[in-house]
């Protein structure tokens, strides 16, 4: 039978603060057959890891740093000295096959190789029921790819690694490895029913237009034929000197943009992350030219009601009775809320209530809509259930 359970610790010392939330992950369930750990840059992580290990040893951990803190039952766990959440896994007839992988020089192949080996670790040689995905925040689309190309389109979860910075010192890691730039999966293979809600809780103003030009994969040149900044600045209605540099960043977690699917079921959320110089921005995901970007909008106060919201709605979704939810919640978002933060954490409880849960803070957020196209997106909410 599954069962999830969740411990937290906010100790100093990061390898005991592994051992308590593991330890308190692990009580009371038998078949623990792996972890979820979500910590923080502030701690040591081989110490933060040796701590889970000896609290669960032989089981499987994998998971990522997470923006300023988490959220358990027990409300919003952060302390400036490190923080770090378990939720373990206990399933009799599951089977979970794991890998991770460093940035390598081709994300497609790496994807491709990831697959193969979480595969041949699980003893299968066929597509997992759905998988997890943790990856640092700069080729999650590619190296989704290359793991579909081996298994197809298979219903996933999960986002990236994030610090408490922006500066890149983030961590994935799975058992005794971490690395800073990579990929981690692991593959389901059991009858334990996964449902996820991917969303970003925004409205549509009436403000699009047309990608003409980018740069790479994720620097918006121009819309409609105009610099990027100008044409944003002009949607709302400020200066573009007020964008330069991380300007952008603040004014777009209220303001972001988004991409519509090809059936209109899911808007996925670009955050405009930098103001250039030349008018381009740099945006936390991937473009395409000659498809549409629609200016979102919510204030603060919807973005808090939208995590109460989406939990209401994952619950309708599911048809079965939930046993876990992994919640992963962009870091961004998280920034705007500010110190708000505990409302955040009051809605889910009240919504959750005896059900264990626990919320990462990401750089991007992975999920999936109803015809199973496997999305990246920023800004934006994968909330997903498990149950019999």
């Amino acid at each position: 039978m599954f069962k999830a359970k969740v411990g937290s610790s906010i100790s100093p010392n990061a390898k005991t603060a592994g051992i308590e939330a593991a330890a308190a992950a692990k009580e009371g369930l038998n078949a623990v057959k792996m972890a979820f750990v979500y910590g923080s840059c502030a701690y040591d992580i081989d110490d933060m890891m040796a701590g889970v290990r000896e609290a669960l040893p032989g089981v499987p951990a994998l998971g990522n740093t997470s923006f300023t803190g988490i959220i358990t039952p027990d409300g919003f766990v952060s302390s400036d000295n490190g923080f770090v959440g378990v939720m373990a896994f206990s399933d009799e007839n599951m089977t979970v096959g794991f890998a991770a992988e460093e940035r390598g020089s081709d994300p497609f192949e790496t994807g491709r190789a990831i697959a193969i080996e979480a595969m041949k670790k699980a003893g299968k040689t066929c597509a997992p029921n759905f998988f997890y995905m943790a990856a640092s925040p700069a080729e999650e689309e590619f190296y989704l790819k290359g793991i579909s190309s081996v298994i197809g389109r298979v219903p996933f979860f999960g986002g990236s690694a994030a610090d408490n910075t922006i500066e890149g010192k983030w961590k994935l890691y799975l058992c005794d490895k971490n690395f800073a730039d990579g990929v981690i999966v692991a593959f389901f293979y059991t009858d334990v029913k996964m449902t996820n809600l991917f969303t970003g809780g925004y409205r549509e103003t009436d403000d699009f237009g047309v990608i003409t030009k980018i740069n790479g994969n994720r620097t918006l040149v121009e819309i409609d034929g105009v610099p990027a900044i100008q044409k944003y600045a002009e949607w709302m209605g400020c200066d573009k000197a007020s964008l330069s540099g991380r300007n952008l960043l603040a004014t777009a977690i209220c303001a972001p943009l988004g991409v519509k699917d090809r059936l209109g079921d899911l808007i996925a959320i670009r955050h405009p992350m930098n103001g250039n110089t030349d008018g381009s921005m740099a945006i936390g995901n991937n473009l395409a030219e000659k498809t549409c970007v629609i200016r979102m909008e919510a204030t603060v106060d919807e973005l808090i009601d939208s995590t109460g919201n989406a939990l209401k709605s994952l619950v309708a979704k599911m048809n079965t009775k939930p046993a876990a939810f992994h919640l992963v919640h962009c870091g961004g978002r998280r920034a705007g809320i500010g110190d708000r933060i505990e409302e955040v954490a009051a809605q889910i409880k009240k919504t959750a209530g005896d059900v264990p849960f626990i919320v990462e803070f990401t750089f991007g957020e992975y999920g999936f809509e109803s015809d199973n196209n496997n999305t990246c997106g920023g800004l934006m909410l994968s909330f997903t259930g498990f149950g019999k």
